[in-house]
């Protein structure tokens, strides 16, 4: 019994032990490896953030203006989850190999002091466990915070705030996440601990020396650097004036162009490393050095630098055009009617001011007003009703002196032009009814006199100006035969509260015009807003949603401002939940490759460090010249995307946005490259992770040799 117990003891306190030792190993791995910890945590936040995107107070309000659109995006979550599992794989690997050939001599000494293999993998399983258990326990709740920062923040910005928010966990997220970040962590512990295991004591004790890789003829880096300028430029050109678009073939060419040209630009700039490491003017301390460590860094490590790139560029695309187009989306349109009841007899448009008028219904409103359109029912000659030869031809006049851009918004004109020969005709007393709201003066037509209308959708600055100008001319044009004058301007105020429901081409005439074209068979839409009293009670989205309630009770079919508001509010959130997103992903791997990089290649090259300790180098010029190699190693990769993704910007809003942006391209390219800036604040914090990982390393050299 006696010999048992002693057993139990010794088996007891060796246990304990072997856990002391993982916990002491997992301490020691998040404190000295900052950036895999904190890359860990990220992954899963950001997890998080995109499996809980249900359970946002915007998601759940969308649901109910647009369920569809927002159902089609619940069911792409699935396909960002599993890419951003492949992805964030990579990421676990990559950083994983650094932690553990940076333990190797720790391996090999646990080897030679008589631990058996299976032991040794325990020992990591258990650590990895830890960490993995760390990491989820301190990412998950970060995860929720700031899903709920974010949904209160977004209720705020988009005009929600009225939505009673309450404090949600997504179940169901946590589990996915869990599983997820489990699945990946587990696969590449596998792999590298497999390789560990596996290797011979001598190759763990003994680092494995940088190797080398054969130099060609400088003219060869020189020649790959130009082909690989040329293929960029190529990829973006087709980007940027919309060819890519056209096709799969076209997007195709370009991305491998693209893809091709950044490869070979990396490799070329072998050549520039090995210029720099000649030229030292100053006289630099270790200037040689530091250079001819960065040309070999850069040889062997070409093609994953120029990956890195790629995906940074990527990132900062994501990051600065969805910003950009979520921004496009919440300031496009301008809010005037916040109700429309559509009716196409005048009985029924009777009914409804009728029911809106009487005493149930009143109150809610403070305004209510009819618009009328029609087509020129005068007419049997649908294809010459109207005609507008004059203005054509001035359109033609200014296009030969036009500049490409103006040249290309006229030809869309006349395009569209072509179209306009059974035009809807809009009653002068409904539109003044929208100046009226609006501020602006009110029209007041002869019965010669007519106002062009294009819908917000179809035209833009350039066509403004120069439709503006001719119409200043007061050109004439012909309705069912009879002259009339194009007067005042160009009008595009939406004349319903949905903003799916546009007019290309219309022509506003005064209203005893309009009902002798249209001989009385129009389309009414009454108008109505909302009362000033009510909003100012409550925001206006709640007042709009109680002002719903009472009138789904009356029976009669409206739009409110909810219905465009759900519209472009989805197009805010697609835009900006899932390229932030992206954007996320696409850094955190980008940055981790590079920084396992450099730190692996700065352990391999170690030796070298050393030897420039025994004759005499100090600690402060070996870390000015780790950190001038990380700055350059960081930042090859880091420029080169931040210029591409000004081009790659701009390629994404030709093939995203509509025509109609072409007035807003350059602030929207004002707010991409603002945030550009900003994720290249963020790198330079992955720069200065970095950096103390380096000077921490080589501070270790230097307390071995002191006690050599």
């Amino acid at each position: 019994m006696r010999e048992y117990l002693m057993l139990w003891q010794d088996w007891e306190e060796e246990v304990t032990m072997f856990f002391d030792l993982v916990s002491k190993n997992s301490k020691r791995d998040r404190k000295e490896n900052g950036l895999l910890f904190s890359t860990l945590v990220i992954s899963i936040v950001a997890f998080y953030l995109i499996l809980s995107l249900s359970h946002q107070d915007v998601m759940i309000f969308l649901k109910k203006m647009e369920s569809d659109a927002v159902n089609k995006l619940m069911m792409m979550i699935p396909l960002f989850y599993g890419m951003t599992l492949f992805i964030l794989f990579f990421l676990v690997y990559f950083a994983s190999r650094y932690q553990i050939e940076r333990r190797s001599h720790e391996f090999g000494v646990y080897l030679m002091m008589g631990m058996r293999r299976y032991r040794l993998f325990m020992l990591l399983l258990f650590e990895d466990v830890r960490n993995t258990f760390f990491a989820l326990i301190t990412g998950i709740p970060i995860g929720i915070a700031l899903a709920e920062i974010i949904s209160l923040v977004t209720v705020k910005m988009v005009g929600i705030g009225i939505v009673e928010h309450s404090f949600s966990i997504s179940l169901e997220a946590i589990i996915f996440t869990i599983i997820g970040f489990v699945i990946i962590k587990f696969m590449a512990f596998a792999i590298l601990s497999g390789k560990v295991i596996h290797r011979q004591i001598g190759e763990l004790l003994n680092p494995r020396p940088a190797g080398s890789k054969k130099q060609h003829n400088r003219i060869v880096y020189i020649l790959s650097f130009i082909f690989g300028m040329i293929m960029l430029g190529y990829a973006y050109v087709m980007a940027i004036r919309g060819l890519s678009w056209y096709n799969v073939r076209n997007m195709l060419l370009t991305y491998m162009a693209g893809f091709v040209g950044i490869i070979c630009i990396f490799y070329g700039l072998r050549s520039l490393m090995n210029t720099i490491a000649k030229k030292n003017r100053r006289k630099q301390t270790l200037h040689t050095f530091t250079f001819r460590q960065l040309e070999e860094a850069v040889i062997q490590k070409s093609a994953s630098l120029a990956i890195s790139s790629i995906l940074m560029l990527a990132g900062l695309c994501c990051f600065g055009s969805g910003i950009a187009i979520a921004k496009y989306y919440g300031t496009i349109d301008e809010h005037i009617i916040d109700y429309t009841f559509a009716a196409y007899q005048n009985d029924e448009a009777d009914n409804i001011r009728e029911t809106l008028e009487n005493s149930d219904y009143a109150r809610l409103f403070d305004t209510i007003f009819d618009i009328e359109i029609g087509y020129i029912r005068k007419s049997e000659d649908y294809d010459n009703a109207y005609l507008m030869p004059t203005v054509i031809d001035e359109l033609n006049a200014i296009s030969k002196t036009a500049n490409n851009t103006k040249r290309e918004d006229i030809d869309i004109l006349l395009n569209n032009f072509s179209y306009t020969s059974y035009p809807y005709l809009i009653s002068q007393s409904g539109y003044n009814e929208l100046l009226k709201l609006k501020g602006e003066e009110e029209l007041s037509l002869k019965d010669n006199e007519v106002c062009m209308y294009i819908g917000r959708g179809f035209n833009n600055e350039n066509t403004r100006e120069i439709l503006n100008g001719i119409i200043a001319k007061r050109p004439e044009v012909s309705i069912d035969g009879e002259p009339f004058v194009l007067t005042g301007r160009l009008y595009a105020d939406n004349i319903v509260v949905d903003r799916s429901i546009t007019l290309s081409f219309a022509l506003i005439v005064n209203d005893r015009v309009f009902e002798e074209m249209t001989l009385g068979e129009t389309e009414i839409y009454t108008n109505a807003t909302l009362s000033s009293s009510l909003k100012k009670e409550k925001s206006l989205i709640r007042t709009v949603m109680d002002a719903n309630e009472e009138l789904n009770g009356s029976g009669l079919v409206y739009e409110s401002y909810l219905q465009n508001m759900g519209r472009t509010l989805f197009y805010r959130v697609a835009a900006s939940y899932i390229t932030i997103y992206l954007a996320i992903v696409f850094i955190i791997v980008a940055n981790t490759i590079i920084g396992v990089q450099f730190l692996t290649n700065l352990r391999k090259t170690g030796r070298r460090y050393q030897t420039l300790i025994k004759i005499g180098a100090s600690y402060e010029a070996l870390c000015y010249s780790a950190d001038k190699q990380i700055n350059w190693y960081f930042g090859i990769p880091v420029i080169m995307a931040a210029i591409n993704s000004i081009f790659g910007v701009r390629a994404l809003f030709t093939g995203i946005l509509s025509g109609r942006t072409a007035e807003d391209t350059l602030s929207l390219m004002i707010i991409s490259l603002a945030m550009i800036l900003v994720m290249c604040v963020i790198e330079l914090i992955y720069i200065i992770v970095v950096r103390k990982a380096g000077e921490s390393y080589i501070l270790s050299l230097m307390t071995l040799e002191r006690e050599e």
